[in-house]
């Protein structure tokens, strides 16, 4: 997707790539996105740690809310995709491990 890393990206990805506090960070979502997104996002993420454990779809539908089509989608990142989700949970086992 390198059409997709244009300037204004580059600019955004600048910005959270500096910011070390979390309170900040989350002023940045709530002004960059609306309250949907900022759930189904955080949504993603939790499916993904979920299916990470080995969890079923039922499972993880019934305690996330997500749909079959947001867990498909996760799963098929998670398998085929850029390595973003496996980063972003390797950070939460560091963080959880207090590393």
């Amino acid at each position: 997707m390198s059409e997709l890393r244009t300037p204004e990206v580059e600019d955004l990805l600048t910005v959270f790539s500096k910011i070390q506090d979390k309170d900040d960070i989350f002023l940045l979502l709530e002004d960059l996105f609306t309250i949907r997104e900022i759930r189904e996002t955080s949504q993603r993420l939790a499916v993904a740690r979920q299916l990470d454990a080995g969890n079923s779809y039922a499972s993880i539908e019934k305690a996330t809310g997500a749909s079959a089509t947001t867990i498909a989608r996760v799963s098929k990142c998670l398998s085929y995709g850029a390595g973003g989700y496996t980063m972003a949970l390797n950070i939460l086992d560091d963080a959880r491990k207090g590393k």
